[in-house]
């Protein structure tokens, strides 16, 4: 399949979330969270363009979805990947990869991933649960794994893979009015897709979130207000 060439921070944006309902502060909390979990909750996650069309044998694969559990608030843990790489290059995600054989389990793999990635330690990840999994047009099946990483840590780069490490308050991505859809028109079809551009400070640019990163915290939103 021949995928479109296109710049996703150019295109139109179609709608966002801002007629949404906000998500209660109180669930934006490490107790908030670890009670979210442990609820069995009646939800839908949002259907991707992957998820519209046949992915025939998606690889397994899983992302760490980390949250920092800082004074004034939680934020999320973000890579910028590598241009050179083979699969979403420079685009902004989660620490993650596919499934090992040597992997017991998705968690297994989110916490590897994250050693290798960015050599985040994983006694300092205290495992919430995990969301559903998560198919891409690029044909993984990847299985987001949430939890609180609790300072003190430190992170380093594999320069091989990560070109940047950055955090992004978690209530700056849980404000539906955040949540845009973007529209690319292509061989007389259309993708939507979610992004969540993020001001890179003193720079005048920003941090674009979107793909399956958007795709995976719009997901969480949905969890958390469901």
């Amino acid at each position: 399949m021949i995928r479109p060439v296109f710049e996703p921070d150019a295109l139109p944006v179609e709608s966002t979330g801002a007629d949404l309902p906000a998500v209660p502060d109180e669930r934006l909390t490490p107790e908030g969270l670890r009670a979210r979990f442990a609820q069995r909750l009646v939800w839908s996650p949002e259907p991707s363009d992957a998820h519209r069309r046949e992915v025939e044998d998606p690889r397994a694969a899983a992302v760490l979805m980390p949250f920092v559990v800082r004074e004034e608030r939680l934020t999320v843990l973000l890579t910028q990947r590598a241009d050179h790489l083979s699969d979403h290059a420079g685009q902004i995600s989660f620490p993650g990869g596919r499934r090992e054989p040597d992997d017991e389990n998705a968690v297994a793999t989110a916490l590897r991933e994250a050693r290798e990635e960015v050599s985040l330690a994983s006694e300092r990840v205290e495992i919430l649960g995990a969301l559903p999994d998560y198919l891409t047009g690029t044909g993984f099946r990847v299985t987001p794994v949430v939890g609180l990483v609790h300072p003190p840590f430190s992170v380093q780069a594999d320069t091989l893979e990560v070109a940047e490490i950055f955090e992004v308050p978690l209530d700056y991505l849980m404000d539906p009015a955040h949540h845009e859809v973007r529209l690319l028109r292509w061989e007389g079809g259309e993708r939507r897709f979610f992004a969540m551009p993020y001001p890179r400070h003193g720079t005048g640019g920003h941090y674009f979130i979107w793909g399956a990163t958007a795709g995976m915290l719009r997901n969480f939103y949905r969890f958390l207000i469901a």
